[in-house]
């Protein structure tokens, strides 16, 4: 199988880049550009970023490759300890490291001479929706942000749990602290994926368990970097901080929910939705599942992205 999931278009042009976070942490990044592009003039940009757990070379490799033909500047990205970017232990999690990532493709795009930087936008994917969102509430660089089948993990880590339950993964999380340290420091982290695909799911997976093998199990979306998962402690902060506590002070800069009719997640974008101030707009994708929206190009309403990024950052 390819790295990427998706073949590259013979008229966009795919670099490789990597630049650094606030934090010091290099990101490795691909930048898309169509081949035609008139790169002495500054051009609209974006920043897609992955689903929760998955890397550039999957859903992000989608959009870009779309997108990138349709006049942007499009770079996608690995989260800081995750893919081929830096960060040691690997598979750390954390909101605000995952919300700054955003703004470091703001900072390296800002940077390049035929990028406009009062016309760059964001696109998050699943979780990437959420640390998006969080990164447009503080940057105002950011002029218009678009999310897809989108997660609020600070939301789904408390997803459906009783108070009692929520102690109980507390404690949980603080014993497994007293093993991390005593192990140097070195976190556990236990894999949801196989090492390489499968040649179909496993009967009997519960859904949405089962949605997630039908993408990042089998050939369809595997990667060898995203098995899934992040160390047992990311989910520590997630626990601690509302990602989304300031969403109201992205207006008067646009946001666009894109949901599946028959997603899992939908409540996450409907929510958000009714808690954002205007210009904001929740479009919904006929017969599509959260998956859908990572690559199935017969499902993702690029036309629709493509007009609502267009008329936003004119």
């Amino acid at each position: 199988m390819s790295e990427y999931i998706c073949a590259l278009s013979e008229n966009v042009e795919r670099t490789h880049v990597r630049y650094p976070n606030r934090y010091g942490l290099m990101l490795a990044g691909d930048l898309y550009t169509a081949k035609d592009m008139d790169k002495t003039k500054p051009q609209m940009a974006l920043i897609v970023g992955a689903p929760y757990g998955g890397v550039k070379e999957q859903g992000p490799c989608v959009y870009a490759n779309e997108l990138a033909q349709r006049g942007f500047v499009v770079l996608s990205f690995d989260p800081c300890y995750m893919g081929e970017s830096e960060g040691e232990p690997r598979h750390v999690s954390s909101p605000d490291l995952f919300t700054e990532n955003f703004s470091a493709g703001v900072d390296f795009l800002g940077l390049q001479p035929f990028v406009d930087r009062e016309k760059i936008a964001v696109l998050g994917i699943c979780g990437s929706g959420g640390f998006a969102l969080a990164a447009t509430q503080v940057d105002t660089r950011i002029r218009a942000v678009v999310t897809t089948s989108m997660y609020d993990m600070s939301v789904a880590a408390r997803w459906g749990q009783t108070p009692e339950q929520i102690l109980a993964a507390k404690q949980a999380l603080a014993a497994q602290r007293w093993k991390d340290a005593e192990n140097g420091y070195m976190p556990e982290y236990i894999p949801f994926f196989p090492e390489t695909p499968l040649d179909k799911v496993p009967e009997g997976l519960e859904e949405p368990t089962a949605e997630w093998f039908r993408f990042y199990a089998v050939k369809r979306g595997h990667h060898e970097r995203a098995r899934g998962g992040f160390t047992t402690t990311s989910n520590i902060p997630f626990l601690n901080f509302d990602l989304l506590s300031h969403l109201d002070e992205i207006s008067p800069r646009p946001i666009l929910f894109v949901v599946g009719d028959r997603a899992h997640s939908r409540f996450f974008s409907e929510e958000a939705y009714a808690r954002a101030q205007e210009p904001k707009e929740l479009y919904v994708v006929e017969d599509a599942e959260h998956i859908d929206l990572y690559d199935r190009t017969d499902r993702i309403p690029f036309d629709k992205i493509e007009a609502f990024l267009k008329s936003n950052l004119k």
